[in-house]
C-alpha cells in the first residue's frame, strides 16, 4: 500500500467521526438535523433546575412557539418584541385578535434574535415585520428558522419570508399574502420552512377562511426567486383543509421527496418541480369538518409517520406512486394516547408519543403495537414536541416542566425538572452535550453534572 493510500485509510474514519460530531453540534431547523426530533449527541443532562446545571439563562422579549435553531456558536430565536415596546399598529387587513383566553401576545414587532451559544449574549436582532396577533395558543412568531451556517431563513405568521446572513443583514424578503392572496387558516400561519438543495420550501394549507387553493412554493434560497409553485388540491371541508404542519424530507431509492400532511391527505412531492408523486388518504376517514392538523409528518428510514387530530395516526411505507392509501399503509393507531398538537418521535425501533394531557405511550415503530403506556408525565398541558437523544426522551409541558424518560422497552421516569413556570410551547434543541430550552421568558443552556 502506498503512503498516500495508507494516509487516506487512516484519515477516513477520523474525517467521518469529525463530520458526525459536527452534525451533532448543529440543530439547524425545527426538530433537528434530520427533522425528526432525534439527535446522536451524548452526555446530555438528566437533572436540572433554575439553580442547578444551568450554564446561562438569557431573558427573552416575549413568548413564542418557535424552536431555537443552532449553528456553531450562534442560536437563532424568533420572538415578538416586549409588550408595547413599539407603537405601530397591525396592518388594516390583519386586526389584532383576542383568541387565547386574553393572553398577552407580546409586542407589535416580530423579531429574529441571534445569541451566542457560549454565554447567551445577544449578538443582534432584526425586525422581520410589524403586526403581531394572538392566534389562540400562539402568536405570529411560531415558525422556527432554518440555517445552513452561512444564512438563516425565517417566516412569520403573516407569511413574510426573510433571508439574512449570519450577521443579520437582509438578503431578500417575500410576502406570501401579497403575492398569492390572504392566508386562510383559522388560527394563523405556523409552518416552518424546509431547506433542501438550495431551495426554501414552504407550504400553505388552508381553506377555513378562504376559497383560494392550498399550495407549496419553493424559492431559490440565495436570491428569493420563485423556482416553482404548485397547488395542492383537497376535498376536505370546513376547517379540515387547514394545517399547521411543517414539511418533511424523505430520502428513498436515491431520490428526495417533500412530504406534506394536512387537508385530509399525506402527499409526496418532487423537490425539483413540486409535482405530486403520491397521495395517501385516511387522516380523516369520517370526513369531519374539524380535522385541522397540527402534528407534523416525519420520516425515519423508509417509514413516514403522519399524525392527525388525535386519531388515526398513520404509518406509511415509502416508495409509492399515485394513490397509496391502502397499498402503503403499514399500520394506523386509533387507540388512546394519540397526540393532537405534539409531533411524536421515533428511532425506528420505538415510537414515542405524548398526548396534550401529558400521557406518554410507546409503540413498536415497525408494527404499531403497544410496548408500554399510556403513562403520566408531569401534570400540565403539552404542546411542544418531544426529542430523543442520548438514550433519553425529553417532554416539556406548557409550565416549563420537563419529564425525562429512559428510551426503550420499559417505562422508566428518570427526572422531572422545573424551571420558571412560564408559558412554554417550544420544543427542546440539542448542541453537543448541551440542552437548550426556550420557555415563555428565557432561553436556557443546560449541561450535565
Amino acid at each position: 500500500m502506498s503512503m498516500l493510500s495508507t494516509l487516506t485509510a487512516f484519515l477516513a474514519p477520523v474525517l467521518l467521526a469529525t463530520s458526525a460530531l459536527g452534525a451533532q453540534e448543529n440543530w439547524p431547523q425545527w426538530r433537528g438535523p434530520d427533522g425528526n426530533g432525534v439527535s446522536a449527541a451524548e452526555g446530555l443532562p438528566t437533572n436540572w433546575s433554575q439553580t442547578e446545571n444551568v450554564v446561562w439563562a438569557t431573558a427573552l422579549p416575549s413568548w413564542s412557539g418557535g424552536t431555537p435553531v443552532i449553528w456553531g456558536n450562534r442560536i437563532f430565536v424568533t420572538s415578538a418584541s416586549e409588550t408595547d415596546s413599539v407603537t405601530p399598529t397591525a396592518p388594516a387587513e390583519q386586526p389584532r385578535q383576542s383568541r387565547g383566553g386574553g393572553r398577552d401576545p407580546g409586542g407589535e414587532s416580530l423579531l429574529l434574535i441571534c445569541f451566542s451559544k457560549s454565554d447567551g449574549r445577544e449578538l443582534w436582532r432584526y425586525q422581520l415585520d410589524v403586526g403581531n396577533q394572538l392566534r389562540r395558543k400562539h402568536n405570529d412568531t411560531s415558525p422556527s428558522p432554518v440555517t445552513d451556517g452561512e444564512h438563516v431563513w425565517v417566516a412569520t405568521g403573516a407569511g413574510v419570508v426573510t433571508a439574512l446572513d449570519m450577521e443579520g443583514k437582509r438578503i431578500w424578503r417575500r410576502e406570501l399574502q401579497k403575492e398569492y392572496g390572504p392566508l386562510g387558516m383559522n388560527f394563523g400561519y405556523a409552518s416552518s420552512p424546509l431547506l433542501h438543495e438550495g431551495r426554501l420550501i414552504l407550504q400553505v394549507l388552508h381553506g377555513q377562511l378562504t376559497d383560494d387553493p392550498s399550495y407549496i412554493v419553493a424559492f431559490d434560497a440565495l436570491t428569493g426567486k420563485v423556482v416553482w409553485r404548485q397547488e395542492r388540491p383537497t376535498d376536505a371541508v370546513a376547517e379540515s383543509p387547514d394545517a399547521y404542519t411543517t414539511p418533511a424530507l424523505l430520502e428513498h431509492g436515491g431520490k428526495s421527496q417533500i412530504v406534506i400532511s394536512g387537508g385530509d391527505y399525506v402527499t409526496g412531492h418532487d423537490p425539483l418541480s413540486g409535482r405530486e408523486v403520491w397521495r395517501a388518504g385516511g387522516l380523516n376517514p369520517e370526513r369531519r369538518g374539524n380535522y385541522r392538523v397540527v402534528g407534523s409528518p416525519f420520516v425515519v428510514g423508509d417509514m413516514i409517520y403522519a399524525p392527525t387530530r388525535k386519531r388515526p395516526l398513520l404509518a406509511l411505507r415509502a416508495g409509492g406512486t399515485g394513490e397509496v392509501t391502502d397499498s402503503h399503509l403499514v399500520w394506523k393507531w386509533e387507540g388512546a394516547g394519540a397526540p393532537d398538537v405534539p409531533t411524536p418521535v421515533s428511532d425506528g425501533k420505538y415510537f414515542y408519543m405524548v398526548d396534550d394531557k401529558g400521557l406518554v405511550t410507546c409503540l413498536s415503530a415497525p408494527a404499531g403495537t403497544v410496548v408500554w403506556g399510556p403513562e403520566r408525565t408531569a401534570l400540565g398541558t403539552v404542546s411542544a414536541s418531544p426529542i430523543l437523544a442520548d438514550g433519553k426522551v425529553y417532554f416539556i409541558n406548557e409550565n416549563a416542566v420537563t419529564t425525562v424518560l429512559a428510551a426503550g422497552p420499559r417505562f422508566e421516569a428518570l427526572a422531572t425538572n422545573e424551571l420558571d413556570g412560564s408559558y412554554t410551547l417550544s420544543s427542546p434543541a440539542v448542541s453537543g452535550s448541551r440542552l437548550f430550552l426556550r420557555t415563555g421568558t428565557h432561553l436556557y443552556c443546560i449541561i450535565s453534572e
